[in-house]
């Protein structure tokens, strides 16, 4: 966790930034992201200079080479002189100087470091408008642990959490806990090829590799599973370059040293290259309406004749994915029980050809203030050749956070999210769910305990509950209608009814005292 002094620090430079005329958001981050990678550079740097003097040797690689560079118009500086540890002591001017004449053009040449993040780096632009707000930014980020992966990690978290607050780009960021939900319910594995084809900040990737080393500890101390974590596992696309920096610097501070994120528009090209070469996919891609057909890649059309992206990218998922490879993604509604013929081909498919395994129908909040559409999460297994039985749904009334645009946690925060603080430090033993009471606040660690049942005590539950199991043949009889309102009994209250003779009885009494009343009065008067 982060101190509130820094989140205090992260606000006012938040706020130095729009005072001095940088109102996106996404650009304030893309600053703060080149000058995180600046000081991963110098520290690179370091530990190859203290690896050549400890073993006596030449250094082997030199991300800073000797010399002088020729950029500039001071006149070539000498290349140490554009590390992180020694401009950061630099006056403000000085240090402005330096870093906008010197270091970015440095930074846009740089292929040695030989990663994504280099890669993403190529066209940096030093947009920071002062010398006093750069070295304010530099105080801050100097000042973190960057050996402590959570710390750093965290931080940039809350900056992402910047982006969000900000508005129009809201629509970059998934809610951290329903991430979460998603990634616990599909449990990765330290074998597991992750994919996310609108990848974003990297959200669903930074959270399953948060996921392994919390479940699967002894993970990094085997060479051949560490390799394959560092480099192998974690794959995303985006075709918004800050959004790849971004999400690059998103990874490499949780701890991933060179995950494959790249450019790539998912729909528009052909994925023989990726054809079920993974075997989780997470992700919440946009649902941008439709796209012209010639813009699509052909392969996806074979699966599902449509231009709606929602489609499409379910069709995506599906030649992604390997055999036994499974999938929890966000869809709008209209997926469940759209009338059109692609969309009931797709829940066909998805039914009859593969496993469809899950519906979570999320409250209509969820992603407010940017969108009120209701959305579910789609869990399947690709099988190509059936497996349906039982699909489990789960309709979730509250997530933790009041359901209009403000968006206000109902619960302490150890009591957030899928897997509460409060509930893991109980241990063995303890108590295992929230009250009633804080349950109709976070339905989610319910969800999550529900769902290790899906296969024993779901299946008895009746369908007038929260969770219930619908057989493979009653959604199939429904024309493969997903709506989880289809197949939802609803409890009615028995009322009596007394008998007619006794009604006409009392209305007979009933008028006979009004008679009596009214005859009452005339004599009175």
């Amino acid at each position: 966790m982060i101190t509130g002094a820094i989140k205090s620090q992260v606000d006012q430079i938040w706020n130095t930034f729009w005072s001095g005329g940088i109102s996106n958001p996404l650009e304030v981050m893309e600053q703060i992201t080149y000058l995180l990678f600046l000081r991963r550079l110098d520290d690179l740097h370091t530990l190859e200079e203290n690896k050549s003097s400890r073993l006596k040797v030449p250094m082997e690689r030199r991300v800073f080479p000797e010399g002088k560079d020729d950029i500039g118009k001071s006149g070539g500086l000498p290349y140490e002189d554009l590390r992180w540890s020694r401009f950061k002591h630099q006056a403000p001017a000085e240090m402005y100087a330096v870093v906008g004449e010197h270091v970015f053009p440095f930074l846009r040449t740089l292929g040695g470091d030989d990663s994504t993040y280099a890669h993403h780096m190529k066209d940096a632009r030093f947009t920071i408008p002062t010398p006093a707000l750069l070295a304010k930014v530099v105080d801050l980020l100097d000042n973190v642990p960057m050996e402590d992966r959570d710390t750093k990690g965290d931080l940039y978290e809350y900056m992402l959490g910047k982006i969000a607050s900000a508005g129009q780009n809201g629509q970059f960021r998934t809610p951290r806990h329903i991430i979460r939900l998603m990634v616990e319910m599909t449990a990765p594995q330290p074998t597991d090829l992750i994919c996310d084809p609108a990848c974003g900040t990297a959200g669903f990737l930074m959270a399953a590799g948060e996921y392994l080393r919390e479940h699967h500890p002894n993970l990094l101390l085997d060479a051949k599973l560490r390799e394959h974590f560092h480099h192998h596992m974690f794959h995303g696309f985006d075709f918004d370059n800050t959004m790849l920096r971004i999400g690059s610097m998103n990874m490499l501070l949780h701890g991933v040293e060179n995950p494959d994120i790249r450019y790539r528009d998912s729909l528009a090209q052909d994925h023989a290259d990726d054809e079920e070469a993974y075997t989780l996919v997470l992700a919440n891609p946009p649902f941008a309406g439709s796209l012209d057909y010639e813009n699509t890649a052909k392969d996806l059309l074979s699966i599902v004749k449509t231009k709606k992206t929602e489609l499409l990218f379910l069709a995506l998922f599906l030649r992604l994915l390997k055999p036994g490879g499974r999938a929890a993604v966000i869809v709008p509604d209209g997926v469940l029980f759209g009338s059109s013929k692609a969309h009931k081909e797709l829940r066909r498919l998805l039914v009859e050809e593969q496993k469809l395994d899950a519906v979570v129908s999320l409250p209509g909040g969820v992603f407010k203030p940017y969108a009120g559409v209701s959305t579910a999460i789609l869990f399947f297994t690709k099988t190509n050749s059936g497996g349906t039985d039982q699909v489990w749904f789960y309709d979730v009334d509250a997530d933790g956070w009041s359901l209009d645009d403000k968006r206000t946690p109902l619960l302490s925060e150890d009591k957030l999210g899928p897997a509460p603080l409060a509930l893991r430090s109980l241990g063995e033993g303890g108590r295992t769910a929230l009250s009633e009471e804080e349950h109709t606040k976070n339905n989610l660690p319910d969800v999550l305990a529900r769902w290790a049942q899906r296969d024993g005590a779901e299946r008895e539950r009746a369908r007038t509950a929260q969770s219930f199991c619908g057989p493979k043949a009653d959604i199939a009889a429904q024309g493969y209608d997903l709506s989880l309102n289809r197949y939802k009994e609803v409890v009615h209250e028995a009322v009596e009814h007394r008998a007619p003779k006794e009604i006409l009885a009392e209305l007979a009494k009933l008028e006979e005292d009004i008679q009596r009343g009214m005859r009452e009065l005339e004599g009175m008067l």
